[in-house]
């Protein structure tokens, strides 16, 4: 089931299943219970996508990829995942614009990310129980500030400008997170093309890790890591620069698009 929200022609903001090119609306929250209230669009009447959740918080793990800790010359594979926090008002949806800060600009990075969304409260969760509390999944661009990373020589300011966390088209509850191609696509040109299979910590893991550490609650966003091929590492580097596109696609979950100014 593909979950999604926008607003349609008529300014309304809907929560809707999609089915190739028509929307049925339903009445609910999510995560949680939706029902049918009899109402089919086509796509082409959404007037704007919306981040398909509200999440309460976003959490994320960086090197999660053994090759992209290959291209930042590292040797060390965590012991435990890699924890940090961007903030919920740094949240955008599939058509957004991610805008350059005006104090760090120069440096703004992609990162294509699987995200988990948390479907029920989890707390002290096993590995084999994970699957459980795990709503769906979706696409998102983590979207950095690598000067600002450097300097701080920490992640969340980096991390958390706003419009720096695009999420969408939607959540898929229903695919199985192993084995899925992950790729970001810049002005047409192919940066990124990983594969889910080339995580250090599964989703199960990482789930029941964070549920150690903290309490999650049903909505949460956690973003998994990304594959190599980010703008940062590469010679030359590669950074978002007005007027570009960047692209987001993972298998069986769509393509998250978005303008940069």
């Amino acid at each position: 089931m593909k979950i999604c929200r926008f607003i349609d022609a008529d300014g309304n903001v809907r929560t809707g299943i999609l089915d190739d090119e028509t929307i049925a609306v339903v009445d609910g929250t999510v995560p949680g219970e939706l029902t049918d209230v009899g109402i089919t669009l086509l796509v082409s009447e959404v007037d704007q996508w919306l981040p398909p959740l509200d999440p309460p918080n976003i959490i994320a793990l960086g090197l999660n990829y053994a090759a992209h800790i290959k291209e930042f010359e590292r040797d060390h594979i965590p012991d435990n995942p890699v924890m940090f926090m961007k903030a919920t008002s740094s949240l955008n949806f599939n058509g957004g614009i991610i805008r350059l800060p005006e104090i760090a600009p120069s440096q703004v990075d992609f990162e294509a990310e699987l995200g988990i969304v948390i479907g029920k409260t989890a707390s002290n969760v096993e590995p084999e129980e994970a699957a459980e509390y795990i709503y769906g999944y979706t696409c998102v661009n983590d979207v950095t500030a690598r000067d600002c990373q450097k300097s701080d020589k920490q992640w969340v300011r980096a991390k958390s400008y706003d419009t720096f966390c695009p999420v969408g088209p939607f959540i898929e509850t229903d695919i199985d997170p192993v084995g899925l191609e992950v790729r970001s696509v810049l002005n047409e040109n192919v940066m990124q093309d990983g594969n889910t299979s080339d995580m250090i910590f599964k989703p199960n893991e990482i789930v029941s890790f964070i549920s150690k550490c903290m309490t999650l609650l049903p909505g949460t966003l956690i973003l998994t890591g990304t594959p190599p091929g980010v703008g940062f590492a590469r010679d030359p580097q590669v950074f978002l620069q007005p007027g570009d596109e960047i692209k987001i696609e993972i298998s069986g979950l769509g393509v998250l698009v978005n303008k940069v100014e």
